[in-house]
């Protein structure tokens, strides 16, 4: 998952010299771009690779590397269609500024305006709240992505229960990361135009462009004969097939697909103002607003390893800016079941690319962008991939390293304080919803909306989870005279009903 627990918050060019326009393809080094995407699929064992690099109003080059689906003699191609994710923002941010000149909207509208039920919990920010804080990330409310990823209830219900979520940062004062408001969004840009955000895009960017290998939901995907499968490495650290993410509606934050060769129009798009075929489909200023930086993204111990010759990160809307060795970037990345995707510009050179590919949460976009960046323009060489590869080690080390610190401190010999059958019943939030815990055969489960938890015994009366999505996460009860009142898991308080 951006995880769209992304929370958080990389692409290929490749020229002979340094860039400084729109070169004719005839200096464009294809046969060098083919050796570092080939080394780098071998080196992060990603099993294909779709690319596409644009200068100016060219296609410099699009192609596909290895196969869909590993085991499988199934080549990617530019027409292999791919979940963009987190990538689809820059979409709903671009629709807005369309909107904005129609003058159906402006960028501080308050969102009341547009849509009614959209509240944040903080009385004074729900006072204030407007569109460009939506799509900027400061709002003050963190990630929560569990209240949109698997979950059985709609976008609606989402948007509802989005003011009962605490805001836990400064209102425009500090980044946090969340895809809740770029649903809120692109409900409120659909509300104000009078027609569905997946019609408003598809008619106002996708079919101007030329982007016809567009779709909006799974079953939409489906249709397309030449589709990505994802992938995930299995503890072992094999690479396998991943089930894909099933996403039933159209979702402003993260459903639409696409394929590199639509992307390359994307880009074209982009590094252009807002022109295609010399027609305006946005004002240059508008299209600049959702470039121009908003929020501080602090280079902290998340968001610095990715980002570690940039002086400055900040977030647009919709794309992340920064400066990379004197040069500026404007990108953003995708990440969902199996698919890692990004979206990268260099507009004062006049060059865009995208990379897609077919494993979980991998970093070699990130490595490769920085690394074809360098060569392009003559930089010194660094070894992104090692270093890029040592961040995912670490970030592995510190969670195992962090399960261990727990185990070592449990307390042995310890039982629950109530018999099994005590801890069985509803609990609820007023964002998250009810969860359910059952007694069954000696065991307990736990079970909160898409997902099923067996339990096991940890100590006094926390109880570890032993498989799936939230495999050693801890589930644990507190309550009054030995009567369990309420449980905390995925940091979240369940009161019990």
């Amino acid at each position: 998952m951006s995880h769209w627990t992304v929370t958080v918050i990389g692409i290929l060019v490749l020229a002979v010299g340094p860039v400084t326009g729109a070169n004719p393809s005839h200096d464009f080094d294809s046969a060098g771009v083919d050796h570092i995407v080939g080394e780098s699929l071998k080196r992060w064992e990603v099993p294909g690779v779709a690319l596409a690099i644009v200068r100016g109003e060219e296609t410099v080059h699009l192609k596909g590397y290895g196969t869909k689906r590993v085991g499988v003699n199934d080549p990617v191609t530019p027409d292999t269609l791919f979940p963009l994710a987190s990538c689809t923002k820059a979409f709903t941010s671009t629709l807005t500024a369309i909107l904005a000149d129609d003058g159906k909207l402006a960028w501080d509208d308050q969102v009341g305006k547009h849509l009614p039920g959209f509240h944040l919990s903080d009385p004074n920010a729900d006072a204030l709240v407007t569109l460009r804080d939506l799509l900027t990330h400061r709002t003050g409310v963190a990630g929560h992505d569990l209240l949109w990823y698997r979950a059985p209830w709609d976008a609606d219900e989402v948007i509802r229960r989005i003011a009962h979520v605490p805001v836990t940062g400064r209102f425009r004062g500090d980044y946090h990361y969340t895809s809740l408001m770029y649903m809120a969004a692109g409900r409120a840009a659909a509300r104000a135009a009078g027609s569905p955000w997946e019609t408003l895009v598809r008619d106002r960017i996708c079919t101007p462009l030329g982007m016809s290998g567009v779709a909006f939901t799974t079953a939409e995907a489906e249709k397309a004969k030449d589709r990505a499968t994802g992938h995930r490495r299995t503890k072992g650290g094999a690479v396998e097939p991943m089930p894909g993410y099933t996403i039933r509606e159209p979702n402003p934050a993260g459903s639409l697909h696409a394929t590199a060769r639509d992307l390359s129009a994307w880009l074209k798009f982009h590094l252009a103002g807002g022109m295609v075929d010399g027609k305006r489909l946005v004002s240059a200023a508008n299209l600049t607003e959702t470039k121009t930086p908003h929020t501080v993204m602090r280079k902290d111990e998340v968001v610095g390893p990715v980002y570690p010759d940039s002086h400055q990160v900040s977030y647009a809307m919709g794309w992340a800016v920064y400066d990379h060795r004197g040069r500026l970037v404007v990108a953003h990345g995708g990440v969902i079941d199996g698919i890692r995707v990004q979206v990268t510009l260099l507009p004062n050179e006049k060059v865009g690319f995208v990379l897609l590919n077919n494993l979980h949460e991998t970093k070699m976009n990130i490595a490769l962008g920085n690394k074809i960046i360098d060569h392009m323009f003559g930089l010194e060489p660094k070894d992104w991939d090692s270093y890029f590869l040592k961040v995912e080690k670490d970030e592995r080390d510190a969670k195992r390293s962090e399960i261990e610190r727990r185990n070592k401190s449990r307390r042995t010999g310890t039982r629950p304080s109530v018999p099994l059958d005590q801890f069985a019943g509803e609990y609820r939030d007023a964002a998250y919803g009810t969860g359910k815990v059952t007694a069954d055969g000696g065991k307990l489960v736990w079970e909160w909306s898409s997902f099923r938890c067996p339990l096991e015994h940890f100590q006094d009366d926390a109880f570890r989870v032993t498989e799936g999505y939230f495999e050693d996460q801890l589930v644990e009860f507190a309550g009054v005279n030995g009567r369990p009142l309420r449980l905390r898991a995925m940091g979240v308080v369940f009161e019990r009903k």
